[in-house]
């Protein structure tokens, strides 16, 4: 009776293992896609791109007013061509998310 006893543990025990296999595959996680972003992400991406071109163009303008005396005129020079450059790259970016086939339908 014991051998009989230790069969149907034996069965068991394989049972419960197959059930463990099936469960640790499907609970894997998914592999992370580097190209999969939410429109949040999209978003504050050309957020920070048109700040850190105004940022980056108000302190080069400030410094060389600075430098060079010439107060307020250096810095609403560069703050624009900063604005520019962040508009710019900002449109940059929304080509790069938009899906390749819409920009075949506009052209045609």
């Amino acid at each position: 009776m014991a051998k009989a006893d230790q069969g149907d543990h034996k069965a068991r025990l394989e049972a419960l293992e197959a059930k463990l296999a099936d469960k640790r595959v499907s609970d894997e996680p998914k592999p992370h896609m580097d190209e999969h972003y939410s429109q949040a992400q999209h978003a504050w991406r050309m957020v920070i791109e048109l700040v850190a071109g105004l940022g980056i163009g108000f302190g080069m303008g400030y410094g060389l007013d600075m430098l060079f005396g010439t107060q307020p005129f250096l810095m609403i020079v560069f703050t624009l061509l900063g604005f520019a450059a962040g508009i710019k790259t900002m449109m940059r970016t929304a080509k790069e998310m938009a899906p390749a086939d819409a920009g075949d339908d506009e052209r045609t």
